[in-house]
């Protein structure tokens, strides 16, 4: 029997993005004998642009920006015939943008993110969406408040540069030079994780050892992004320091919604959403989602995990297909999975097995498919 089969992945960091993911799988899929609807999806990190640019046929324009260390670089924002804005962090601001020596969250800032939602208002756009993974930044989004017309001052008015290091000396914010398009504009963040922002279980603790900073780094960062939620207040704006979802990309998720005004939301339900996923998944007899790697954060806001309780919810059932699966048992249930497969076919070093993901996700695709339909008779 013929099956219609929604593929629905997320990028493979380093391999492919969700579109070129889904192709794959979806290739296996049809070699099968089977349909293949292809539905890519991110959850605020890499892919994300790419993949709402997909699903509602809009154009990626690049523009002039900054990277994290402040150096002139080109860098793409997506813009959609709605008048929707789609702004990857990583972008500008991505760890990808540094090699390993320059990898210093108290150097660096998300200026660069800023210059592209500035850009973003000049093409015209009506309503903007941030996806904030990826990030190679601690600077709880003061750079792009700055870069937007903001002015982060310290004890003696002097102005500050908006770096990781820069939030402790923090005094004030100035917001009264913001660019006057922001007002009213709706800004949501799609954030792939829930951290707050400070505290053992935010920001700086629990990534910023992954972006360069060092033990004593962190315990900076940390009472900065302190310093900044407490400056904030202080001024009468939103207190975000234990806020779900604000420790997202270095804090700049918390400084966003302080500043900006901006919402944050589940970058995963925000971009199946947009993608049509519950449209596609009508009538489906399988869901093939899946990303790089499979493992405890998944289940914190993660695209395959959006993809599984949408499949939930519309009561077809799915299957993960992921680069490593790092795992215990029951985890890939508990996320809604019927099942967890790592798409390895041989062993084979890293480099190699990036090289090799289209090829181990189209054989996939073809053995999951085949065995689905022997297995309905």
């Amino acid at each position: 029997m013929s099956l219609r089969v929604v593929v629905a992945p997320a990028p493979f960091k380093g391999a492919l993005g969700p579109a070129g993911a889904a192709a794959a799988i979806a290739m296996g899929v049809r070699l099968a004998g089977h349909e293949a609807i292809e539905v890519p999806v991110a959850d605020g990190g890499e892919g994300t642009m790419s993949a709402l640019v997909a699903a509602a046929a809009g154009r990626v324009i690049d523009a002039p920006a900054r990277d994290p260390l402040g150096r002139p670089i080109t860098a793409g924002f997506g813009l959609l015939p709605d008048g929707t804005a789609v702004v990857e962090l990583a972008q500008a601001s991505g760890y990808e943008r540094l090699i390993d020596s320059e990898r210093d969250p108290e150097a660096t800032s998300t200026l660069g993110t800023g210059d592209l939602i500035r850009a973003a208002l000049d093409a015209g756009a009506t309503r903007v969406i941030v996806g904030v993974g990826g990030s190679a930044t601690t600077d709880g989004g003061i750079g792009i408040a700055i870069a937007l017309g903001a002015r982060v001052r310290d004890a003696s008015g002097a102005d500050l540069a908006g770096t990781g290091a820069d939030l402790g000396r923090m005094a004030a914010v100035d917001l009264a030079g913001l660019d006057p398009r922001l007002a009213g504009l709706p800004i949501e963040v799609a954030c792939d994780v829930n951290s707050p922002l400070v505290g053992p279980d935010g920001s700086a603790h629990v990534f910023g050892p992954q972006k360069g900073a060092s033990p004593d780094a962190v315990l900076r960062l940390d009472a900065g992004l302190a310093n900044l939620a407490a400056v904030l207040a202080a001024q009468g704006l939103p207190d975000v320091a234990h806020a779900p979802r604000a420790g997202a990309a270095g804090g700049a998720a918390g400084g966003m919604a302080a500043m900006l005004g901006a919402s944050l939301t589940d970058g995963g339900a925000l971009i199946t959403t947009a993608a049509g996923l519950s449209a596609a998944l009508a009538g489906a007899d399988l869901c093939i989602t899946g990303e790089g790697r499979l493992d405890t954060q998944t289940l914190t806001g993660k695209a395959p995990a959006a993809v599984a309780a949408a499949c939930a919810d519309a009561g077809v059932p799915c299957v993960g297909l992921f680069g490593q699966v790092d795992v215990p048992p029951g985890i890939a249930r508990r996320m809604g999975l019927v099942a967890a497969l790592p798409i390895g076919r041989v062993v084979r070093s890293l480099p190699e097995a990036m090289a090799a993901t289209a090829d181990d996700l189209a054989a996939s695709g073809a053995d999951v498919a085949g065995m689905w339909a022997a297995a309905r008779g």
